[in-house]
């Protein structure tokens, strides 16, 4: 199995080599718009690369200092956020014409070289060197893991620029067997459940709780910041907007990465070969109160998931998510009348009375275990771990694990703020 990592790394430049790197990403800007400018001409939007190639590569090459692999990997950038818009509007979404503004810059092993501790990037004007700020081998970090790691090849790079430094974003790639790689032939599946929300957000079938409280909180204070800085309109203020910005998303990718660390662990923890999430196409438009920001964590917290779960040989999977927040996990029943407030359930055929998220996390795996039944022709044992027991496709409980009205105990585990 093939996994992927970027390690970001610092770089110490000389300033002459900064000055010609400034210019470079500058000129690689202008190429790859350039490239979707052409894309975007008439009705139909040019998606093909290799058609892209040999409508612009001479003019691009003429009109820059590039060499020809910062041409094309320009040109493959450009190709592929149009190849994105165009999806997207497929998907019935909004999207407008991409433009590049961000000061970064694709290196490949072509237009790079990349060792230990320094790499030589290509310029506008000849190749330089520069040497990595690294941290110390023996701390456990990203570098030491993947970086410094025989195990992981060293793909390319992509080089970006801010807060007045050079960073090298590192890409690795390696072979690794899957820890769940020889099950045999017996075709025993369990899956975890999980459900996104802005009170809570991740639920699990397992009754495990990671609350969004303090993530909503940030949010809403950076929002206010930031229109307080907009009101002024001044160059500080839209420089300390793009600070602002950057340290925003550096939080929220903290958090995202610690909650996703966790739900994994959780599915290891349960012997869970798939971890299944809703459909996130369409979210905002499915839940109250929900906005842009919040579609973004829940695309970038499943994106996380996926990648850390892929290590241990978990699949990660998405369902409808339709009825899910009105069907009763217990007894099936669906009726809109079952989900009395944002956070409590109620049957009201059979009486079943639970957290309304902790409930639709179980009928997401339920979800999942009826499209796997059906794809395996039935007969594949497939089962949604819950905290106690599993639950399998025909809705009976194992262990029979039972409470005061005959339904199995659940106490739903909570984790505050990701904490676990």
């Amino acid at each position: 199995m093939e996994i992927r990592r970027t390690v970001p790394v610092k770089l110490d430049v000389a300033d002459s080599d900064a000055d010609l790197l400034h210019e470079t990403i500058s000129e690689f800007l202008w190429a790859a718009n350039y490239v979707v400018d052409h894309a975007w001409q008439g009705e139909y939007k040019t998606t093909s690369k290799a058609e892209l190639q040999r409508e612009t590569y001479d003019d691009v090459r003429a009109k820059t200092r590039l060499q020809a692999n910062l041409v094309q990997n320009a040109r493959n950038r450009a190709a592929d956020a149009v190849q994105s818009v165009v999806a997207r509007w497929k998907q019935g979404d909004d999207a407008g014409k991409p433009h590049f503004t961000a000061p970064t810059l694709v290196y490949d092993k072509r237009c790079a070289t990349f060792n230990d501790d320094h790499a030589t990037l290509s310029t506008v004007d000849g190749r330089i060197t520069v040497k990595y700020v690294l941290p110390d081998e023996s701390r456990e970090t990203p570098h030491s893991e993947y970086l410094f790691n025989d195990d992981y090849e060293v793909t390319g790079g992509e080089l970006h620029y801010r807060d007045g430094e050079f960073y090298l974003h590192v890409r690795t790639k390696a072979d690794v067997e899957s820890e769940t790689a020889d099950k045999g032939n017996d075709g025993h599946s369990t899956v975890l459940g999980v459900d996104l929300g802005i009170e809570n957000v991740a639920v699990t079938s397992t009754g495990s709780f990671w609350n969004g409280s303090e993530l909503n909180h940030w949010h809403r204070e950076f929002e206010k910041r930031r229109g307080s800085l907009q009101q002024r309109g001044t160059r500080a203020a839209h420089e300390t907007i793009q600070s602002v910005g950057r340290t925003e998303t550096g939080r929220y990718d903290h958090f995202l990465h610690t909650v996703s660390k966790e739900l994994v662990a959780e599915a290891v923890e349960n012997g869970c070969d798939v971890i299944a999430f809703e459909n996130l196409t369409g979210i905002r438009e499915r839940m109250p109160n929900a906005k842009k920001f919040h579609a973004w964590a829940f695309r970038r917290l499943f994106e996380y998931v996926e990648y850390k779960a892929e290590v241990v040989g978990i699949s990660v999977e998405q369902v409808s998510p339709a009825y899910t927040s009105q069907r009763c996990s217990k007894c099936g029943t669906t009726l809109r009348e079952n989900r009395q407030t944002q956070e409590r359930f109620c049957c009201q055929k059979c009486g079943y009375e639970v957290n309304a998220d902790y409930n639709a996390a179980k009928n997401i795996g339920v979800k999942y275990l009826r499209s796997a039944q059906k794809s395996s022709g039935g007969g594949a044992p497939v089962n949604v771990r819950l905290n106690r027991g599993t639950l399998n496709v025909n809705g009976e409980y194992s262990p029979a694990c039972e409470g005061q009205n005959g339904s199995p105990r659940e106490s739903p585990i909570t984790r505050t703020e990701g904490s676990g």
